[in-house]
This record gives C-alpha cells, sequence and structure tokens, in this order.
C-alpha cells in the first residue's frame, strides 16, 4: 500500500462518535388566544433591520474585533455581519446552513449532521461524522462552544432557533490576541437578540424531503418593566445522505432542544443576563449514538461611561454523546470565567484588559480500536489579554496594540500579540492593516490517541503557531454600494502530522512536523440595486503550499489538515414582490477539493436554494428549494448532498 493510501486508511479506521436514528416527530404547538393579541418585538425589529440603508448598516456596531463596541466602517480586520433578515431569507433552518451566506467561510457538508467550516483554509480531513477542522473559534453568546476531543467544533449539535438570533459577526485572521488560543484563522460570534427583543409567540413547523421535519416555538414575556424573559423549544429531524454507490450512509439525526433567556435591567447602566439549554438527540439508524447536552451562563455588564465598562461572565457547560456500535463515548464538562474592563486613558487612549480561568474535564470510553491515554484528563487554562487603541491622528489614523498571555496544560506559557492600523480617510472609506501571531492548543487527540497497531500515543505535541499579515480596504462610494477587499499571507509553525515510527511499532505517530504557508484575499458587497432587491456576496482565493519539518512525515500528511478549494464565490439576492410575495436566491460556486498529488478528493460543483414564501399579517408561509442545481454533489468526505424541498410555516404574534 502506497503511503497516501496508508494515511488515508488511517482516517477512515478513527471511530464515529455519533450514530443515528431517525424518529419522526413534528412539533404540534396549541396556545391560548389571548396569547395572539400580542405584538412581538422580534417582528418590529427585523422590519426595522429592513429599513436600513447600506450606509447605516456599515455603522452597525460589532465586537468581534476589539471586544468592544465599535462601527463595522471602521474596523481594522476583515469582518462579515450576517444579519437576522439575510438569514431568515436565505431559508435556513441551522446555524451551519446561515454560515453558507458568509462570503469569507469555507462551509462544506459532509453527512446529514456534519459540517467541516473553517476561514481562510485548514479545513481538516473527514473522520467518520466529524472533521478535523480546528482553527477557527466559535462563541455563542460569549459561550465557548470548542470541543477538547478534536479541537474544533461538532456543528451537528450546534441547533440554535435561528429567529432569535440578533447577528453572526465572523473575523476572518487571526483573533488570539484577545479571544484566545484556537482562534488562529477567524473567529464566529453568534450574538442573540435579548429577551426584550423576543416579546409574544413565535411558532414555526416544517416538513420536507431532506429535511424530513422541523418545528419551533418560543414565547417572551415580562415580569415588570425590568425584567423579561423567554423559553423555547424546537424540533430538527434529518434523513440519511446517500453515497456514490446509492448505498444509505445512514446518517440521519434527530435532536430536540430547548432553553430560555432572562435579562434584569436594574438600572440604565446595569444588567444581569441569564441564559441556558439543553438538548437530546440520536445520530445513525442502527445503535444510533445518543447525544445530550445542557449549559448555564450568568453574565452582569455595568456601563461606567461611554468610554469604560465592565462585564464578568460564567458559564457551565456539560456535554455527553454515547455511541454503542463503535463502543465509544464522551463526557465533557467545562466551566469557565470570563472577566473584562475598559476605559480611556486621557482623549486618545482606549484600554480594554481581562482575564480568564476555564477547566475542562473530559471523559473518553476507550474500545479495543481506539483509546485515549489516559482515558480522562482535567485540562485547565489560564490566560489574559490588554489592547491599548490609540488614536495617532483624531478620526483620520488609529493604532491598536495587544497580546494575550496563554498557560495552557499541554504546552505551558505562550504570547499572541498583535498590531492593527486603520486609517479612515473619510466616513466612506478605511484602509488597514495588521500583523498578528496566534496559536492552537493540542487536543486530546494530538496528545493522546492510541490506535492499536498504527498509531502510539506522542504524550509531547506542542503549539501551532501561525504569523499573519493582513491589508484591507473598506468603502462605500454611494449610498447604495458597500465593498470590502482584504489580502493576507500566513506562515504556519508546528503543524499537526503523521511521522513513522522507525525504532518500534506501531507504524507511525502523531507529531508536528508540518509547515505551511497561505495568501489570497476576499471580496465581499451589498448592493442595494432597487428600494426592494437587495444582492450581497463576495468572492475569496486560497492558495496553500505544504511542507514538511524532516524526512519521517508520511506522504500525504498534509490532508489531515487541510481540503480547500482555491476558488469560491457566494451570492445572495433579497427581493421583496407585490402582494407581499419574497423571491429570494443563493447561489454558490465552490472550487474542486484535491490533493498535492493533483487526486480529486471532490469535484467543483455550482449549486443554488430558492425561497418563495408569502405575508399575511403575522403568518408568513415559504417553499423552500435546497441544491436545486442537480440531483446530489458531493462537498467533502464521502456524502451525497441530495436536491431537497420543504414547506414552513411561520407565525409571529
Amino acid at each position: 500500500m502506497d503511503d497516501f493510501k496508508y494515511s488515508m486508511l488511517l482516517i477512515n479506521m478513527a471511530p464515529s462518535l455519533f450514530v443515528r436514528r431517525a424518529l419522526p416527530i413534528l412539533i404540534s404547538i396549541l396556545m391560548p388566544g389571548w396569547i395572539f393579541s400580542q405584538v412581538s418585538d422580534s417582528l418590529l425589529s427585523i422590519q426595522k433591520l429592513k429599513n436600513l440603508s447600506l450606509d447605516e448598516l456599515m455603522n452597525i456596531e460589532v465586537i468581534s474585533v476589539s471586544r468592544q463596541s465599535e462601527k463595522l466602517a471602521e474596523v481594522a480586520s476583515a469582518i462579515q455581519v450576517i444579519t437576522n433578515e439575510d438569514i431568515q431569507r436565505s431559508g435556513a433552518t441551522r446555524l451551519p446552513e446561515a454560515l453558507q451566506l458568509v462570503p469569507n467561510l469555507q462551509v462544506a457538508q459532509a453527512g446529514s449532521a456534519s459540517w467541516a467550516i473553517t476561514a481562510r483554509g485548514f479545513n481538516g480531513a473527514p473522520i467518520s461524522s466529524l472533521t478535523l477542522a480546528n482553527k477557527l473559534l466559535v462563541n455563542v453568546d460569549g459561550r465557548s462552544i470548542y470541543n477538547p476531543l478534536f479541537g474544533g467544533v461538532q456543528w451537528g449539535v450546534q441547533n440554535v432557533l435561528l429567529e432569535d438570533i440578533n447577528r453572526i459577526e465572523v473575523v476572518s485572521g487571526p483573533g488570539g490576541t484577545l479571544w484566545g488560543a484556537n482562534a488562529v484563522n477567524g473567529i464566529i460570534n453568534i450574538i442573540s437578540k435579548s429577551s426584550k427583543e423576543t416579546q409574544g409567540l413565535y411558532v414555526s413547523g416544517a416538513a420536507g424531503s431532506f429535511l424530513q421535519d422541523f418545528g419551533g416555538l418560543r414565547y417572551g414575556g415580562h415580569v415588570d418593566s425590568n425584567i423579561f424573559y423567554r423559553v423555547y423549544l424546537q424540533r430538527y429531524d434529518q434523513n440519511s445522505t446517500d453515497l456514490a454507490n446509492g448505498l444509505s450512509n445512514k446518517d440521519a439525526w434527530n435532536m430536540t432542544q430547548g432553553g430560555f433567556r432572562s435579562d434584569y435591567y436594574q438600572s440604565k447602566r446595569n444588567t444581569l443576563t441569564l441564559e441556558g439549554d439543553f438538548s437530546e438527540g440520536y445520530y445513525g439508524t442502527a445503535d444510533p449514538t445518543k447525544i445530550n447536552s445542557q449549559d448555564i451562563l450568568a453574565r452582569f455588564a455595568q456601563v461606567y461611561s461611554e468610554k469604560s465598562n465592565l462585564s464578568i461572565q460564567v458559564y457551565f457547560d456539560h456535554d455527553y454523546r454515547n455511541s454503542p456500535s463503535q463502543l465509544f463515548n464522551q463526557d465533557l464538562k467545562t466551566f469557565d470565567l470570563d472577566f473584562q474592563h475598559s476605559f480611556s486613558l486621557g482623549n486618545k487612549q482606549s484600554i480594554v484588559w481581562g482575564g480568564g480561568y476555564r477547566l475542562m474535564n473530559d471523559y473518553e470510553g476507550n474500545s479495543a480500536y481506539l483509546s485515549f491515554i489516559p482515558a480522562s484528563r482535567e485540562i485547565p487554562i489560564y490566560s489574559a489579554f490588554v489592547q491599548d487603541g490609540i488614536e495617532l491622528l483624531p478620526k483620520l489614523l488609529k493604532l491598536t496594540v495587544g497580546t494575550k498571555l496563554l498557560d495552557d496544560f499541554y504546552t505551558g506559557f505562550d504570547l499572541q500579540p498583535s498590531a492593527r492600523l486603520a486609517w479612515t480617510k473619510d466616513e466612506h472609506q478605511t484602509i488597514w492593516a495588521a500583523v498578528s501571531q496566534a496559536v492552537r492548543t493540542p487536543s486530546r487527540w494530538d496528545e493522546d490517541a492510541l490506535i492499536p497497531g498504527i498509531v502510539v500515543p506522542t504524550q509531547s505535541a506542542k503549539l501551532e503557531k501561525v504569523i499573519a499579515y493582513e491589508l484591507g480596504y473598506r468603502l462605500t462610494p454611494t449610498p447604495k454600494l458597500l465593498v470590502s477587499f482584504a489580502t493576507f499571507y500566513n506562515h504556519y509553525d508546528n503543524l499537526f502530522s503523521l511521522d513513522y515510527n522507525l525504532n518500534t511499532n506501531p507504524k507511525t505517530y502523531f507529531a508536528n512536523d508540518l509547515l505551511a504557508e497561505t495568501w489570497g484575499f476576499e471580496f465581499s458587497g451589498n448592493y442595494q440595486v432597487m428600494e426592494k432587491w437587495r444582492l450581497r456576496g463576495g468572492y475569496t482565493y486560497l492558495s496553500e503550499n505544504f511542507w514538511y519539518a524532516n524526512a519521517n512525515v508520511v506522504p500525504g500528511t498534509e490532508l489531515l489538515e487541510s481540503n480547500d478549494p482555491k476558488n469560491q464565490i457566494t451570492l445572495q439576492s433579497i427581493l421583496d414582490l407585490p402582494r407581499n410575495f419574497q423571491f429570494d436566491v443563493v447561489g454558490r460556486y465552490v472550487d474542486v477539493l484535491e490533493t498535492k498529488a493533483v487526486t480529486i478528493l471532490a469535484p467543483a460543483y455550482a449549486t443554488f436554494d430558492v425561497r418563495l414564501a408569502h405575508q399575511f399579517k403575522q403568518v408568513e408561509v415559504a417553499l423552500v428549494g435546497k441544491n436545486l442545481a442537480q440531483s446530489t454533489h458531493t462537498e467533502f468526505g464521502a456524502a451525497e448532498i441530495p436536491r431537497s424541498i420543504f414547506a414552513k410555516i411561520t407565525c409571529r404574534f
């Protein structure tokens, strides 16, 4: 067997963490008639967002670049904002589908419940129902959904209620200075509406072919003028994908999820937020994997002045999965404490600083063909950061410098510095540049994995590091057109690799002997064609080059790190028709996935989604077609993603 086939065999032998069982259930909901008289604040907020001009959209305040509110037009970073309207008009029913709208992300569906999502490359190899994409940090309302097993996100279980998302902020490029380890190639911040914005009743149901059924219910109320709350419940049931030979992939899944949020406005300056979620689902048709999770988060925020505030956040997250057919399970408990304080120093400096502590208690149920040595670990991480924004020329030139201090369980102490310079030429133009360093901490897979006869635990994994150089330009030439351009060059050291074990069995071990450089550019834009027709989208180009630090690296090992297209195009059309009809289209083109040896892993494809909807007062009826260009296509791995259709009815009162 040649080296490439050997490395791919190793990938395919790794076990599934999920297996599925289809259990068709559609939520049916009956609510008392008196609720229907209430007007939903969420409906009003959506309508307000629809009426924003593109110039006003540029002034939306974002937090992902500096951990403080700042205007989108002025940030020194490649950032995209997906609004609630963008999501609702796309026909998306779950979070990964919403992220397909982001031009500066590579998003590929690898199965019914499996997705590979990254920014600027490094969508890792598909391992059954998981992928090794591990260089993108994702937060949901400040709660990290990082999993220490592979170091990435298990997207199949991230089933947030899309109706209650305020916006999604996506930064492509390192963000380790403020957000910590694993923000190597980007950050995604999913920001929900407050409970004050979601008063009243929301109910939705859908049924179709690939999406078998879907239902969501949310009710928001208030105790008095200072205390608001909401509760929600949703159900998702997805059919299996097929393989190229026509056989079922047996990866259907279903999930039920609920939760709550409460916001207490003690005064105009103080806010206390409490929120939590629970979920349970099954993945697979024979001996399905059972998945359940619970989380609870509390956050206190105090505003001292326009330029000074304090926030303290604490959360606990429990994630459990059991796969009988694979004799494998994981039990992960995460405790996290984080605080930050911002203040001004004179008239020209704005400082934000803070720190955090995270403790992950991870237990892996070992099997005969995959073990983690030891089976259980407590993984503490300590961090602190400071950043100083300096106005070199008031309202024209701003320099931002900072660093993150990280003490990781596996590798010890390290720094993640950055410097960003933004020149706001006028209210319509911003030119920015940045240089930064970020790191990815080792995962259990890097450090502790044992595959008998094949891989021995390394027990000495290193920090993966990137030094990134960026340059960007953001322009609003007319009130109807917004464009953004960013280019980058990244150099990576100590990347995850598979090496030959020359002295003893087993044959290979995991190491950090892969090096890489990437460069590319990202273009995005919003264009208001006419009052009731808006276009948004973008184009990305990515070039990657890998080489080995020594001769012991197994050829083809870069596939464990990277399966990425060179070219990608995204375009969304949002059109309001007469008589309260809506006609929306999302088109995508993704280039071929191929190895350095020009072995095609997935062919190029172009597809599009269509949504036709009608609104009558508080009721919306929609017909959505997904992946309509061809009957099936492959995006990542072996699963064939089918053409599908579903009907959806939504009521907001």
